[in-house]
């Protein structure tokens, strides 16, 4: 049985695993494992706006304590900030309470060591050893050795100054005006906060969390509303979170969706003519679109691609000391400034582009012409094995067949959500189409 999916814990709030006896015993067991390297016992703990947040805080905090771990909270903050936050503070972990992109009723457990790093797979298995044990926790703290739970009040205006930092001092956004599509989620406060005080225009939308809202047809999961609010104010560009900040999608001046393949393309395109691209390479994963490797070749850039998921793209990083790497989802990670997909930092990397370049999103895309992409998504169980179900090996042949060496078949089942995940890419969209729908229906037809 796991509990680690490819982004932490992850499911629907009172079934397995986010049920709070279970999170209980994940705070315990993290408490178990801190204790004998812990520095000053204590971890730092933040979450979304999902309305189950506070449960599944709360059973952590008692975990931890429990163990004598002490806990630091700081309410709803961006994931990235967590990262930050615990390297600042020379914490033993952080952990973000938050199911990222995923609809309100499901919610997750993500972790950070020390250093700012998502746990390794090593440390994930350790945990879930103890968390299935039915003989732990076997030697609890006890009288004064339990932990205290403490509030820290200015944690988002810590993340903030510490963004800023990012760009050149002196740097203004003045004459730019932004909509920012904060999915109900972690960073309502803090991106429009940060963009006012830098000196855009900012129109906030999708920015009153109830606990219910998040990610509710906005933010980088449905760009619709934020299309339509760039056009409405005739802004400059339009920024959309997801529901814990830790990515960001953009639409340009004329409502055009500028994803994280091209936001990834322009980074690269400008750190290597400072000459800050490191190895002049970049990492991506197997849906980063092929235009954008033959665009990055083309300038003298190398792209290495991953497994989905950006806990790989950062392994990959770590491992041969890379700069950049990001997802087509919008997670985008600069090594330089952060250890995880800032979604705020590269929402101010952008426009900041914009700035020194002295030109509109629009400009800065026009050469960069992605290959038409379709994905499906296929609701799964665990137990079904596509690679093993000939009919749907058959349907893959065939499409295979039909592209005729020109596209690719990308087949994979999600890391954070019950589904099989169909993509084909080629110059022909409705060729991709009906590829994608014949294989998708064939995996949905032998999973009854």
């Amino acid at each position: 049985m796991r509990l680690f999916g490819t982004d932490g814990i992850r499911g629907k709030v009172n079934s397995f695993p986010m049920t709070p006896e279970i999170v209980l015993k994940v705070g315990m067991a993290i408490g178990e494992i801190l204790k004998n390297s812990s520095v000053h016992d204590m971890v730092l703990i933040g979450k979304d706006t999902r309305l189950s947040g506070y449960l599944i805080e709360s059973a952590l905090t008692s975990g931890l304590c429990a163990m004598g771990m002490n806990v630091a909270l700081v309410g709803p903050i961006p994931t990235p900030a967590i990262a930050f936050l615990t390297r600042s503070l020379r914490l033993d972990a952080g952990i973000v309470v938050s199911a990222s992109h995923n609809p309100f009723y499901d919610n997750g457990i993500k972790i950070f060591s020390s250093d700012g790093f998502k746990l390794s797979d090593e440390k994930e298995r350790d945990i879930e050893n103890l968390v299935f044990d039915n003989k732990f926790p076997s030697d609890r703290k006890m009288d004064s050795h339990i932990g205290k739970a403490y509030r820290i009040d200015d944690a988002n205006g810590r993340y903030i100054e510490y963004v800023k930092s990012t760009i050149p001092r002196g740097m203004s956004l003045d004459s730019l005006k932004v909509v920012v599509d904060l999915a109900n989620g972690a960073a309502y406060k803090v991106t429009p906060t940060l963009l006012k005080e830098l000196g855009a225009e900012v129109i906030s939308i999708n920015d009153s969390p109830n606990g219910v809202n998040i990610n509710d047809k906005c933010g980088s999961t449905c760009l619709d509303s934020l299309k339509k609010a760039v056009l409405e104010h005739k802004a400059h560009i339009g920024i959309a979170h997801d529901g814990d900040a830790d990515r960001t999608l953009f639409v340009d001046e004329y409502g055009k969706t500028i994803d994280g393949d091209i936001a990834l393309a322009l980074f690269a395109d400008n750190l290597k003519s400072q000459g800050k691209l490191k190895g002049d390479t970049v990492v991506a994963t197997v849906m980063t679109n092929s235009a954008i490797e033959k665009h990055l070749n083309n300038v003298g850039i190398n792209l290495i691609r991953v497994n989905v998921g950006d806990r790989y793209v950062v392994d990959e990083m770590i491992k041969n000391n890379y700069n950049l790497g990001g997802e087509q989802s919008g997670h985008i990670i600069f090594f330089d400034y952060n250890t995880t997909g800032d979604g705020v930092i590269t929402a101010l990397q952008m426009l900041c582009l914009m700035k020194m370049k002295n030109k509109t999103l629009s400009e800065l895309t026009s050469h960069i012409n992605l290959y038409p992409q379709v994905l499906l998504n296929v609701p799964s169980t665990k137990e079904f094995d596509f690679n093993k179900t000939t009919a749907v090996k058959k349907a893959i042949d065939k499409g295979v067949e039909e592209l005729k060496g020109e596209g690719r078949i990308l087949i994979r089942p999600s890391g954070t959500e019950p589904k099989i995940r169909v993509m084909v890419e080629t110059y022909d969209f409705e060729k991709a189409k009906k590829i994608a729908e014949k294989i998708a229906k064939s995996i949905a037809d032998n999973m009854k």
